[in-house]
């Protein structure tokens, strides 16, 4: 049985399964399709991978400390990055190569040794989803971090929802994806177009009108704060056609107090506890 085929099944499963367990839906435009973002003016807060920069999160990225220390901090969102080792282990890192080794050329175990700051080894998805469980408040936003083929992609996506369905995450109150694959990003927007889905973008001198990006079925951009700086009607552009807008990564006053001008929909920052200091009642967090 070829790679490709095996895929078509695993697809073919996950939509079966969805079928007969359907995700917690939200309430849909009905001029868009897209699931509603009703915020009413206010703007959420997501840690950049986690909220590491602090005593609890230990100083270190995509840590398991990171995400509770957002949990307990009670932020709207906590990102991660996740990566699919050579084994098929589904990891959570942001980039491609940890002390020197490729993560997708390596398996899981090469990993073992390799630790963050606070002594943590690099947590599996499914170590990091037993924390993202313990909060319905922290919502957990998902980077799928580009892999070396479509083939890899669709297995990276294809486990993570898995994933979600064990660990009883399958729900677009409590997870969001973001990619700056445009092709993992039409896949999630084909097999959970439920979930809020946001294109990455960095590009600044690259038209990346939001509008592009819905007319094919993706419901959400996650632009660099510099482009829409530039650009600020793009969030306009994007909230008419029923799309959420978040930046990233706004971490000095000014860009942040900009982004708040703006009314973008969410801000990833590295500086948490100051994007709550100047949001104030404008915060918007989940009850």
């Amino acid at each position: 049985m070829n790679q490709h085929f095996k895929l078509l099944l695993v697809s073919a499963a996950l939509l079966a399964a969805a079928a007969c367990s359907p995700a917690k839906k939200l309430s849909y435009s009905p001029e868009s399709g897209f699931p509603v973002i009703d915020q009413q003016g206010q703007i959420a807060i997501v840690a950049h991978r986690g909220f590491w920069k602090s005593e609890q999160g230990g100083m270190s990225e995509n840590s398991i400390a990171s995400l509770k220390a957002a949990q307990d901090a009670g932020l709207w969102g906590s990102e991660c990055d996740i990566h699919i080792t050579a084994d098929d282990v589904v990891i959570v890192n942001h980039d491609n190569s940890i002390e020197g080794k490729k993560i997708a050329t390596h398996n899981f175990s090469d990993f073992a040794s390799d630790l963050l700051p606070n002594g943590e080894r690099r947590p599996t998805l499914d170590e990091y989803l037993d924390q993202a469980a313990k909060s319905t408040t922290t919502k957990l936003i998902i980077e799928f971090k580009k892999q070396p083929s479509e083939d890899r992609e669709d297995l990276l996506v294809a486990k993570t929802i898995a994933a979600l369905k064990v660990h009883k995450l399958y729900d677009p109150n409590r997870v969001l994806f973001i990619s700056f694959s445009k092709y993992m990003c039409d896949v999630l927007a084909r097999l959970c177009p439920e979930f809020i889905n946001q294109y990455l973008s960095s590009d600044i001198l690259k038209d990346e009108t939001p509008s592009k990006y819905a007319d094919q079925g993706i419901n959400g951009v996650d632009y660099y704060y510099k482009m829409l700086a530039a650009h600020p009607e793009w969030v306009k552009n994007a909230h008419g056609r029923g799309m959420s807008v978040n930046a990233w990564t706004v971490n000095k006053e000014d860009d942040i107090k900009k982004m708040i001008e703006i009314g973008v929909d969410a801000i990833t920052t590295n500086e948490p506890l100051l994007t709550r200091q100047l949001l104030g009642d404008k915060e918007y967090k989940k009850k």
